[in-house]
């Protein structure tokens, strides 16, 4: 077939993805040249271009002219979920068979293996994870790189760690490439790529024999339909009611990010109790509210999802009118992604960053979880060298200083360089020697640092704000946009009305969380001698309890996260903490299962007061207990000490296990206290500063229950998360 008869071809499938019944849609060049390299040539290309371009077009086009072609199927990577759900929805148009394996359909995973091996399938989308799934990758994987007539790498600036979205299960894809057949063409796309992200994922496409050097199709990032604005408030309470005062008037339906699951729950609740129709989406909504969700938005049936980052990348609403972030990402990068969904469609779209003093302490804990210390490293290859089998997260825990989400993806990127090896049942080290490349993970530490500072700059810049993000991401043709508050004109002023300003500082000063109990013992604790096991006596289990607010709210989050930081001098608990923790008690005994409730099996009201010691805050948690009692009118009862003097009341918070092990035995209950407990004769109050883990409240509550305390109800200022 000659070129201009493929480009022909090429042209009536876009018509058919398009909807076009006119037929005049015609491919924009690069996505020709980009066509033209995968279908003619077999070729590698990296596409670079704005969000909203027609990446997808590229290669639901190429899939079309290629299983024209007798090719296998295409396998697109991709990392989220929303964005699958669009692709299957798009391909169908072009009449191209589309089949999903990832997380949230386990159930038919068999079924459309099956599809796929018969042929019945045009395009498979695969989740990162599965790529490091054992019986995936050991079973499927192979098979899928020997029939696979194209791969496609979405969002290929996860696959390079200089990337502000870099996630190890990418990297798995070195492996497939590697694998992949002579010919097989291979594209990867990305909006958010810098030149040296763009160099490195352009190195990782040459991977494999033969492979020549990828074709690197990279367009200006400049979006002429979004206006950016920043607009600076005084506090959370401003934030909430502009966004209550000034949400109808944003054009169309959109959305709003969040940095956290909290914030995003409790703006949720805020709005909804102004009148909006919006609707929560973060990572721990449940996959079948995640998808109503989408449903309602693509539909116009709310104003708003109110997401995480959850939603950074993956979702398709060609007329998002605006999206709104209340808290600055700490990329530009990652928020020039985010910003990206909105005016695809539609000629004007707005853009607004509302940035917040609490930013900054988020950005620092996401920070927390990079790469781990050598020495963390070396423990973890040492142990699993150590095991004659595989050993599981749960049991690899106890014995390694991580939580299990960051153990996990640190051995997902030593499984990357070879040092170990996930199989069925845990992980095995390969013995194969590893270097910690220390100046490497120091200069990506670097660079988010660099990043942060960035989005300083961003929200106080006086040039063009669009100019601004395209430099960062190394866009040659940045120029002043003409569109943005800087260029023109500020579109949004600072007021407020009373009433909403109110309602949110009566929303943002609402204390009071659950704070749930331990039931289950942490696994593997008897390999690293401590007897625990299974479920925790029920007679010898807290209830649940209250916390004044999360270190990860926008409300009380904000007064609690100065109160409680480290070096923070310790002194007595400021007044207006005691009495809002007073507002909670009330709540508490109030609410539905209290002991002020009536109900019939409402558990007895406390007859005392108990701290936790502290050796960082002792004056803090002493003075809290003594108020809680005075106004309580219940005794102070005593404090759960630590065993003996030497024992470190800093013991480790990196994850349940370890924070388990060095609790174990180190704290007691006081003769005195033990006594007062028998003489008491009812439940208590067990008072503490922080819930991290929840492992310092579970153990001394076990020990106040076997004490003697018919019940412990925990109560802290405040929980992480």
């Amino acid at each position: 077939m000659t070129n201009e008869a493929l480009r022909t071809s090429a042209d009536t499938v876009l018509a058919r993805l398009v909807g076009d019944t006119t037929g005049t849609a015609r491919l924009r060049e690069d996505q020709w040249r980009a066509i033209e390299a995968l279908v003619a040539h077999r070729r590698r290309a990296l596409v670079v271009q704005r969000t909203g371009w027609g990446k997808s077009a590229v290669y639901f086009v190429a899939t079309a002219l290629l299983r024209e072609r007798g090719s296998g199927p295409t396998v697109i990577v991709s990392p989220l979920l929303a964005l699958m759900r669009n692709q299957v929805d798009a391909a169908a148009r072009a009449g191209i068979h589309a089949r999903t394996i990832n997380s949230s359909n386990t159930e038919e995973w068999e079924t459309v293996q099956a599809e796929v091996a018969a042929g019945e399938v045009d395009v498979l989308l695969v989740s990162p994870e599965r790529l490091n799934n054992p019986d995936f990758r050991d079973q499927v994987l192979p098979k899928l790189a020997a029939a696979t007539g194209l791969l496609v790498v979405d969002e290929a600036h996860c696959i390079s760690d200089w990337g502000h979205d870099f996630r190890p299960d990418y990297r798995r894809l070195r492996t497939m490439l590697a694998d992949l057949p002579p010919g097989v063409p291979v594209l990867a796309t990305t909006a958010t790529a810098n030149a040296r992200v763009t160099a490195d994922v352009a190195e990782q496409l040459g991977t494999g024999e033969g492979a020549e050097e990828a074709l690197v199709l990279r367009g200006p990032l400049d979006r002429e339909s979004l206006s950016l604005s920043v607009l600076t408030l005084p506090d959370a309470a401003h934030r909430l009611a502009w966004l209550a005062d000034h949400l109808e008037e944003l054009p169309g339906s959109g959305i709003i990010y969040t940095l956290t699951v909290a914030a995003a729950e409790e703006v949720t609740a805020f709005l909804r109790r102004r009148g909006h129709v919006v609707a929560s989406y973060t990572g721990k909504t449940e996959n079948a509210d995640r998808q109503q969700a989408e449903e309602d938005l693509l539909a116009n049936r709310v104003k708003a999802l109110v997401a995480t980052s959850a939603l950074g990348m993956g979702f398709d609403k060609p007329d998002l009118g605006f999206v709104v972030h209340l808290g600055s990402p700490s990329s530009p990068i990652a928020y020039y992604q985010q910003v990206g969904r909105a005016g695809r469609g539609v000629e004007h779209a707005e853009v607004l960053l509302l940035p917040g003093r609490e930013d900054e302490a988020i950005w620092k804990y996401f920070a927390s979880l990079a790469f781990p210390p050598e020495e963390q490293v070396r423990r973890t290859l040492a142990v699993l060298a150590a095991s004659e089998r595989p050993v599981s997260l749960p049991a690899l825990e106890p014995q390694v200083e991580l939580r299990r989400s960051r153990l996990e993806t640190m051995l997902k990127v030593l499984d990357v360089d070879g040092a170990v090896h996930r199989v069925r049942g845990g992980w095995t080290a390969t013995g194969e020697p590893w270097v910690y490349d220390a100046e490497r993970y120091a200069w990506v530490a670097r660079q988010r640092e660099a990043e942060q500072q960035a989005m300083r700059d961003y929200a106080t810049t006086t040039q063009c704000r669009m100019e601004f993000l395209r430099r960062q991401l190394d866009d040659e043709e940045a120029a002043p946009c003409g569109r943005c508050d800087n260029c023109a004109a500020p579109r949004f002023g600072a007021d407020v009305s009373a009433g909403s300003l109110d309602a949110s500082r009566g929303e943002l000063g609402r204390p009071g969380v659950e704070v749930e109990p331990r039931r289950m013992w942490p696994t593997g604790m008897p390999a690293v001698g401590v007897d625990l096991k299974g479920r925790i006596p029920a007679g010898e289990q807290a209830a649940t309890g209250r916390a004044l607010g999360r270190l990860s709210d926008i409300g009380w989050g904000n007064r609690l996260r100065p109160l409680l930081a480290p070096h923070v001098p310790d002194a007595d608990i400021p007044d207006d903490v005691a009495d809002a923790v007073v507002t909670v008690l009330a709540d508490w005994a109030r609410g539905s299962g209290g002991w002020a409730s009536g109900a019939p099996d409402a558990p007895a009201r406390p007859v005392g007061v108990v701290t936790v010691a502290s050796r960082t805050r002792p004056r803090l948690i002493r003075s809290l207990g003594e108020h809680i009692a005075r106004v309580g009118r219940m005794p102070l009862l005593g404090t759960v000490e630590y065993g003996h003097a030497e024992a470190d009341t800093r013991v480790p918070r990196t994850n349940s296990a370890q924070r388990l092990r060095a609790l174990d035995g180190a704290l007691t209950v006081p003769p005195a206290l033990a006594e007062a407990l028998s003489a008491a004769d009812g439940p208590v109050l067990l008072v503490d500063d922080l819930a991290d883990t929840g492992w310092t409240l579970a153990v001394a509550a076990r020990l106040l229950r076997r004490s003697g305390a018919a019940e412990v109800f925990p109560l802290v200022l405040a929980v992480q998360g």
